[in-house]
């Protein structure tokens, strides 16, 4: 599967914009100097280096974000947390706002529409984070085999950064001449060695000659929900697990707490050391379907035949699911509806259903009248053209074309 790389760099202008869009911002260090600035506040004239004050009186609507390194770390991890939970069990994230996982060309583009951020989509991670730096906010570079060549030919200098080379070193290329990997790559390994040191010469020409990093290392979620259960004999027939698992899944169910779950983990301890298989999950899960996803995974791992002393069952990428409440959800509700529809009687409308599972919108549900239930038309609305009433006819029928009656 391709690897994707997710581009959230400067991390701390990323979480300062989420929590105030549309407004000129700046992230300030501890010493109360300006560290990243948005565009909007770069077009005030704000920069980088400046003082607070000094960016205030450039800026006057200018939003000051101070740096909190706990708060950001924080941040970080619930990002990858979520990726894995909605994306992949494959995340990466050393870096704060640059993170990596294997995703399909569809849920690489969709990442990009939710974040709104740069995401490159290649065969390897250095190939990912190059594509990444070309692409724009909610756009997906993706760099095909068959076009790598082209694509690499086309790498400016300046993000030669990710293959190992620091600011100097970049300096000096620039100065020389070098415009981009291509004109790197003319030159020899010995040439590259002598210039740019044993160290980054080494990193590049594994990039150039491989192996490259083609492969996404397991995320590590902060929680796991885990039942293990041992047993006295080792466990050997499908029966025999079944029933042990209709022990395990009740008390894990209730763990959850109303909480969703991503993957199901089953690890089986035997005579031959720890077999374990992870499955992703979909939609709510019950008693029922836990057990038999956990049959499943035993059944894959081959552990029945060699028996099973300890069984542990575990389920992670947990999420709270979203769900609409009303507009006061408390005791004063109805007072405050009341209030409402005296001052508004149009303003409020409930959802009637048609058919839950019909493809077009109007046909699943219809938008009514909170107090008289009539149907508030809207946009989308279907337009019904009346069913004429036929009207009865009274007295002797006239016969037709001189026809006797």
């Amino acid at each position: 599967m391709p690897i994707a790389c997710l581009l959230l760099k400067p991390w701390a202008l990323s979480v300062a914009l989420r929590r105030h869009p549309g407004v000129p911002l700046a992230v300030l260090s501890a010493g109360r100097r300006v560290l990243e600035v948005n565009p909007l506040a770069a077009q005030a004239g704000v920069t980088v280096g400046l003082s607070s004050v000094a960016a205030l009186n450039r800026c006057p609507a200018l939003h000051l974000e101070p740096l909190d390194p706990p708060a950001l770390q924080v941040a970080w991890r619930e990002l990858l947390e979520t990726l894995y939970a909605g994306y992949s069990p494959r995340v990466e994230g050393q870096t704060r706002g640059l993170a990596f996982l294997h995703a399909t060309p569809q849920r690489a583009r969709e990442l990009a529409t939710v974040l709104h951020a740069p995401v490159g989509l290649a065969a390897s991670q250095e190939l990912a984070h190059l594509a990444a730096l070309r692409a724009e906010p909610g756009e997906v570079r993706e760099v095909h085999p068959d076009h790598e060549h082209v694509f690499l030919a086309l790498v400016p200098i300046s993000h030669l950064n990710v293959l190992g080379l620091n600011l100097d070193q970049i300096e000096k290329l620039s100065f020389l001449g070098i415009r981009g990997l291509a004109d790197l790559l003319s030159w020899s390994a010995a040439q590259r060695t002598a210039f740019l040191g044993v160290d980054t010469a080494k990193v590049l020409q594994r990039f150039v000659k491989g192996p490259r990093t083609e492969t996404v290392a397991l995320f590590q979620p902060s929680e796991v929900i885990q039942i293990i259960l041992g047993f006295d004999d080792p466990l050997t027939e499908p029966g025999e697990v079944e029933a042990a698992l209709h022990e395990m899944v009740p008390p894990l169910l209730d763990k959850l707490r109303g909480r969703t779950c991503a993957y199901l983990s089953v690890q089986a301890d035997t005579v031959a050391g720890m077999l374990s298989e992870t499955k992703p999950l979909k939609g709510p899960q019950d008693e029922r379907s836990l057990i038999r996803a956990a049959l499943t995974l035993l059944d894959r791992s081959t552990a029945l035949p060699l028996g099973v002393d300890r069984l542990t069952v575990g389920l992670s990428g947990l999420a709270q699911p979203s769900r609409q409440v009303g507009l006061w959800p408390d005791v004063r509700e109805l007072d405050a509806v009341r209030a409402v529809l005296e001052r508004f009687p149009q303003g409020l409308v409930r959802v009637q259903w048609r058919d839950i599972y019909a493809y077009a919108v109007d046909a699943q549900y219809a938008w009514v009248d909170w107090l008289s239930g009539a149907e508030r038309l809207s946009a989308m609305t279907p337009y019904v053209r009346p069913t004429p009433i036929p009207v009865p006819r009274t007295g002797v029928p006239v016969p037709l074309f001189g026809a006797e009656s």
